[in-house]
């Protein structure tokens, strides 16, 4: 029985040598009970073809798709209804170290009150490491005041929790921040998480000071 099951959007990627990058971190890691279910966000561009290619290198993957662009939050849960896996893992076009899926299932395995566990990260673009992503290591209702106090694309979550609120809320609301609201509402519902103080996953962002990442219209919706 598969114990992992990875989940990941992709819609128009532009860097298919980094795609391809992030997928090979899934393979190579030291933790082998997973499948990988990707999801074309109806690309308009070659990247379903490239896809196809690059799954075949391992059973373990899963291609789904279909034609017009939904969102993330629409593209994880139709994920998540192919899942099979015991746990949630996420992943983007970055890069996991070998040994994450191993500490992250061996902590969860071990600690039942936890519904979630994320790690620390460190941020890279095309020019290498510029710097690092840090979040506290036992989050509370009060962290989620100014930010997430866990890295969306690194964490790993029981399935049984996640279906217990209804995935990822598809709305204008939570256009861009599917992971906060999903995490709110994880939260509310009495679930908490962890984050293992240790960098087990490389996330890539461009290191430009002038460009915003999420602009302020993307938090409020009128």
């Amino acid at each position: 029985m598969v114990k992992v099951s990875v989940i990941m959007g992709v819609y128009n990627c532009k860097d298919k040598k980094m795609l391809k990058k992030s997928i090979d971190s899934i393979i190579n890691q030291t933790y082998s009970n997973w499948e990988y279910i990707i999801c074309n966000d109806g690309s308009t561009d070659n990247t379903l073809e490239e896809l196809n290619k690059i799954v075949q290198v391992d059973s373990r993957i899963k291609v789904i798709s279909y034609d017009k662009n939904k969102g993330l939050n629409y593209a994880l849960n139709m994920c998540l209804k192919e899942a099979k896996g015991t746990y949630i893992a996420r992943q983007d076009d970055d890069i996991s170290l070998k040994e994450r899926f191993k500490k992250q299932v061996d902590f969860l395995d071990k600690h039942s009150e936890y519904a979630i566990v994320g790690t620390l990260a460190d941020v890279f673009d095309d020019s290498g490491k510029w710097g690092e992503y840090n979040v506290e290591e036992k989050p509370t209702k009060t962290s989620f005041y100014w930010n997430s106090p866990f890295m969306h694309p690194n964490i790993m979550m029981r399935k049984e929790a996640l279906d217990n609120c209804q995935g990822y809320r598809i709305s204008k609301e939570t256009r861009r921040c599917e992971d906060l609201d999903l995490f709110m509402r994880m939260y509310a519902k009495g679930y908490k998480g962890y984050n293992i103080q240790e960098k087990l996953y490389e996330y890539r962002i461009v290191n430009n000071p002038k460009k915003k990442y999420r602009p302020m219209k993307y938090r409020i919706c009128k």
